[in-house]
């Protein structure tokens, strides 16, 4: 697999956040919110927005293994391990499913990937509703084992 970025995609979001979700699955109930930024589950994540409920901006670039850039002009990053049990990791807004517009996560099948997440804006409208897109988010993706500290199944 070679080095591949998307177009900037609009994404909808409710109740805070949208997903990075295998095949769908939302098991929120192990769900480890401790950076604010990313919450990884047992098999995908939820990316935390500033908005309540709307529309953002979400770029993917898909990597064949660990990025040197960390990406400049950010103002939050955070990196974590994802799993992906049936390899069909995907973008996907809870009110519209998978955003087709973006590529699939999980290039290597089921198993582990590193999941890098940019964003700026989140301070722009907390809690608010904002159709018009304010906040950006580059999400970085590769196959790599879990780091330290990733839930297991």
């Amino acid at each position: 697999m070679r080095h591949m970025i998307s177009d900037w995609v609009t994404v909808r979001v409710d109740d805070l956040s949208f997903g990075v979700l295998d095949y769908g699955d939302i098991p929120i109930e192990t769900a480890d919110w401790t950076n604010g930024l990313v919450a990884v589950m047992c098999d995908g994540a939820v990316i935390c927005t500033g908005i309540h409920t709307g529309n953002v901006l979400v770029r993917v670039a898909l990597h064949p293994f660990a990025p040197s850039d960390a990406g400049d002009g950010w103002e939050e990053t955070a990196e974590v391990s994802v799993h992906s049990r049936r390899g069909l990791l995907r973008v996907e807004s809870y009110e519209d499913g998978a955003v087709e517009d973006l590529p699939l996560l999980s290039t290597a099948g089921p198993g582990w990937y590193r999941l890098r997440v940019h964003a700026r804006g989140r301070s722009i409208n907390p809690d608010g509703v904002q159709e018009t897109p304010v906040e950006h988010y580059l999400l970085a993706v590769w196959p790599a084992p879990p780091s330290d500290g990733s839930p297991l199944q």
